[in-house]
């Protein structure tokens, strides 16, 4: 009887030592496949960074491979009109050569001869779609006469580009360039908040993450007045029917009552933050912006408020609106004079507080100063500052070298001498 009891907790004492390793060999198991599980996360991760890293020099290297100094002459292959006031101009190299690849939201400069004008006038348009090496798109809207001063002439360029320009016309234009533009080797989730023809340079960024992201979560918020202004419609809406990451929501600030709602468009009003956080999970994203000055400038604030960190927040205006006028000041007679001296002109001109630009004082008084965007963005009127300072009355899209300014956006702080 006692042998048999002694047998019987050996027995016990050996299936629990069998347990016992068995336990050691399947936690021996289990932290061996999750250390592989991590190592191959740690791998996949390497290794789409080190992608990310391969695809950017190979962009570069393409770019500087493609790409030109100065203008370089572009036939207009097709002119469609898109809206009654909104044409799309597509563009082929004249000399048949292939284009460089551009980031999307980046824009083309223009130089235009116009009867008249004693010299060609340079602006700039957005890219309004992705990458094709045989041609380029730019989207432009024909601008009437300001709200706020209907004597005035309508939009000098855009009105030409419309009514004069036609199929197989030459134009001149610089390489693609701006810093208002996605990086489409990273899968960070974006907002596209756009409104008017603030679209152009979303549509560049969006047909781009179609094709190169298509896992990417994507909100695109545009508004307009109503169906009769939307760009595209069609096409934007073909867009988010194919790819689920994409959500596309239009704002109608004045829909006609022929306008749908939910299916023409899915919001009436702005595009404000208060209107799209109901649609956001969080603001844990970044933010594209581009449209009037006043949307800018209401949605910059609200989303600092949100809590959006300012590097989050990217925009870009457009128009001679964006540049603020700086007010009168009361006291303005009893204010220090202040002399501009434009050395390679040899003119000094008395500073008018009423003006809006220095590119303006140049303008006004026969100074030839080069001008493009006139919003602080392509850089085209940078102008090298050799004694002064001056003052921004708008933010730059990107901040210019030393010891030079951006005369469409800049005031002068006081005594100013510039190399024009």
């Amino acid at each position: 009887m006692l042998n048999t009891l002694i047998s019987f907790i050996a027995l016990l004492f050996l299936l629990a030592l069998v347990a016992y390793v068995l336990v050691l060999i399947a936690n021996n198991f289990r932290a061996h496949t999750l250390y592989e599980r991590n190592a191959d996360i740690e791998a996949d991760m390497l290794k789409a960074q080190f992608n990310q890293i391969m695809e950017k020099r190979r962009l570069r290297t393409e770019q500087i491979k493609l790409s030109w100094n100065g203008f370089r002459k572009f036939k207009i292959v097709s002119k469609v009109k898109e809206t009654h006031d909104i044409t799309s101009f597509y563009l082929c190299p004249h000399d048949g050569k292939p284009l460089p690849e551009f980031l999307p939201g980046q824009y083309l400069t223009f130089r235009i001869f116009i009867s008249g004008k004693s010299k060609p006038v340079i602006r700039c348009y957005s890219l309004s779609d992705s990458h094709n090496p045989e041609r380029y798109r730019v989207t432009i809207k024909k601008l009437p006469p300001p709200k706020d001063n209907l004597e005035a002439p309508p939009g000098l360029v855009s009105n030409y580009l419309h009514d004069s320009l036609n199929e197989s016309d030459i134009v001149n234009v610089k390489a693609p360039s701006g810093h208002f533009c996605i990086d489409i080797t990273k899968n960070s989730p974006l907002v596209l908040l756009s409104g008017g023809i603030g679209i152009t340079p979303m549509l560049s960024m969006l047909n781009a993450l179609k094709e190169t992201g298509p896992k990417r979560e994507i909100w695109f918020f545009h508004g307009v007045r109503n169906k009769e202004e939307q760009l595209m419609k069609e096409h934007l809406e073909t867009v988010a029917r194919g790819n689920p990451n994409i959500h596309l929501i239009i704002f109608y600030s004045a829909p006609a009552e022929t306008d749908s709602l939910n299916e023409d468009y899915h919001v009436k009003g702005r595009v404000t933050v208060a209107n799209i956080k109901p649609f956001l999970p969080s603001s844990n994203y970044n933010f594209y912006i581009c449209g009037p000055p006043p949307m800018i400038e209401d949605l910059r604030n609200d989303l600092a408020e949100w809590g959006v960190p300012k590097k989050n927040i990217l925009f870009e205006a457009f128009g001679r609106a964006t540049v603020k006028r700086c007010k009168p000041d009361a006291s303005k007679d009893k204010a220090p004079k202040i002399d501009i001296r434009f050395s390679k002109s040899g003119k000094t001109l008395p500073w008018d507080p009423n003006l809006s630009s220095l590119l303006e004082l140049g303008e006004k008084n026969g100074i030839p100063l080069e001008s493009g965007c006139r919003a602080g963005n392509c850089g085209t009127c940078l102008t090298a500052i050799k004694n002064g300072e001056v003052v921004y009355v708008t933010e730059p899209g990107s901040q210019p070298e030393e010891g030079s300014c951006l005369t469409c956006i800049a005031v002068p702080k006081g005594d100013l001498t510039l190399d024009a």
